[in-house]
C-alpha cells in the first residue's frame, strides 16, 4: 500500500491570518518503507518573513523570493500524492494551510479522512507524556541529529521513521518472524504430529475402599449429607 508522509514549514500559524505556505516535502511509503519517491519544493509566499517563523525554520524572504509561488507547483504536488492516504503530525495545523492554498487556486480540498494524523495515535499510545516530532525521535532511537531547525523534507523523513515505529516496528504483524520459523525446503512433507492417548482419570476400586474408610473416619462428613 501507498502511502505519503507530509510536512510543511510556514509563515506563521493561521492561514486565516494571511500566513502562507513556504515549503512542502514528502516522502512516498510502500507498505511502510520509504521507496524513494520524494516531492520537494521551497514555495515563494508572497508576503514578509515574520521573525517568530524565520526563527524555526531559517527560511527568509529573500531566499523564498527565488521560488516558485504555490499556484506554480500545486498540480506537481496533487499528482505526487494522488489519492494516497496521508501520513502528517498534527494533520489539522498542515491540512488547513494547504487547503487553503487550494482554495485561492479555486481547487477543492484534499479531505481530511484520508489523513492519518501521528499525533493523535501516539497521544493514545503515550498518554500524558511528550509527543513532538523530536520526543518521538528520542524514544523510538530515530536520529534526528541533524534536525537544528524545521524542515519540511528531513521532518518528513523522519516521521517515516517514527510512524514505521507507531505501527510496531519492523514487524508491525510478526510477519517476518513467522516466516523465518516455516521450513524453507521445496516442498516436503509436514512431520506428523504425535498425539498420545487420553489418560484414564477414574478412581480404581482400591482407591474407592480406601476413600469410603477415610470418611468413615469423619465426624458427620458432608459427602453423606
Amino acid at each position: 500500500m501507498r502511502e505519503v508522509v507530509l510536512d510543511t514549514e510556514t509563515t506563521g500559524l493561521k492561514p486565516a491570518e494571511g500566513h502562507r505556505i513556504v515549503e512542502i516535502g514528502c516522502v512516498a511509503i510502500e507498505n511502510g518503507i520509504p521507496d524513494g519517491a520524494t516531492f520537494h519544493q521551497y514555495i515563494n509566499p508572497e508576503r514578509d518573513m515574520p521573525a517568530g517563523a524565520f526563527r524555526v525554520h531559517g527560511l527568509s524572504a529573500e531566499f523564498l523570493g527565488t521560488h516558485p509561488a504555490f499556484a506554480d507547483v500545486a498540480d506537481g504536488f496533487l499528482d505526487f500524492i494522488g489519492d494516497s492516504p496521508l501520513i502528517i503530525h498534527n494533520a489539522r495545523f498542515d491540512m488547513g494551510f494547504i487547503n487553503a492554498e487550494l482554495a485561492r487556486l479555486d481547487k477543492p480540498p484534499v479531505a481530511m479522512g484520508r489523513c492519518v494524523d501521528t499525533l493523535e495515535i501516539a497521544r493514545r499510545k503515550f498518554p500524558g507524556r511528550e509527543n513532538s516530532l523530536d520526543a518521538l525521535c528520542r524514544r523510538f532511537s530515530v536520529d534526528n541529529s541533524g534536525r537544528d531547525k524545521h524542515g519540511a523534507l528531513l521532518d518528513a523523513e523522519l516521521l517515516a521513521a517514527v510512524y514505521l515505529e507507531l505501527c510496531g516496528g519492523r514487524q508491525p504483524d510478526l510477519v517476518l518472524a513467522d516466516n523465518a520459523a516455516r521450513p524453507t525446503g521445496g516442498g516436503a512433507d509436514p512431520v506428523p504430529k504425535k498425539t498420545r492417548r487420553a489418560r484414564p482419570h477414574g478412581a480404581t476400586p482400591e482407591e474407592l475402599v480406601r476413600h469410603a474408610a477415610f470418611i468413615d473416619g469423619l465426624k458427620e462428613p458432608i459427602w453423606r449429607q
